[in-house]
């Protein structure tokens, strides 16, 4: 048998079934090189550990590749990872807590396995990070970073109203007053939940009110 550990974005049948070791039958005309292939070839897949356990045991223990997030192109939604790295997103895939990135401006063919670095999706990815050490808790809800074509940055959070207009440039620091605010929003504050948008563009300001102050009601 084949015992698959470290599987975080498919189930142990679906890598299988991928690389064909869904069938007993053929076990034993496999080798240890030959299954280390067939899961590295995989595009989640950064490396596989294959050793013999004994009793007729094969252990596998991936190394997936680690996911920023998910980017929505034409859409079609892709994994991108911390390395600009674009993968498809396969039946089955587990990506829930993950942000969408969307909207992005980009230059070229969308291929997957290759690479996509833009200005947008660097910034967003800041962002991200920016969440990531801030506060855990504003990083779980992000939901998603709509790039707006090259526009102000917006912002979208679950279980929060108001989008949030990011804007460009400044992640770490606007985060920083993003989660002064957010600290008020877990103590009861009901000023978020009447408004319609939260503006983080002015240095040392955080602007609350309608929508129709903005131009960005789309």
């Amino acid at each position: 048998m084949i015992e698959v550990k470290g599987n975080n974005l498919l189930s142990e049948i679906d890598y299988l079934s991928f690389t064909k070791l869904n069938d007993i039958s053929q076990y034993r005309s496999l080798t240890l090189p030959v299954i280390k292939d067939r899961f590295e070839s995989h595009p989640y897949v950064e490396r596989a550990d294959v050793e013999y356990a004994g009793n007729n045991t094969v252990k596998i223990i991936l190394h997936e590749k680690k996911i920023k997030a998910v980017l929505l192109y034409n859409g079609e939604p892709y994994f991108i990872t911390e390395s600009f790295e674009l993968l498809p997103v396969l039946q089955n895939s587990k990506f829930t807590d993950l942000p969408v990135i969307s909207n992005a401006r980009i230059e070229g063919k969308v291929i997957p396995l290759s690479t996509l670095r833009s200005e947008g999706i660097t910034e967003a990815f800041e962002i991200i990070d920016a969440a990531k050490l801030t506060n855990t808790e504003i990083l779980n809800r992000l939901s998603e970073i709509n790039l707006r074509s090259g526009g102000d940055i917006i912002l979208t959070f679950s279980g929060l109203k108001p989008p949030v207009i990011y804007g460009r440039g400044h992640a770490a620091k606007k985060m920083v007053y993003l989660d002064i605010m957010w600290q008020g929003i877990a103590e009861g504050e009901n000023l978020i939940d009447n408004s319609e948008y939260i503006d983080l563009r002015f240095a040392n300001e955080i602007f609350v009110g309608t929508t129709e102050k903005t131009g960005l009601s789309e």
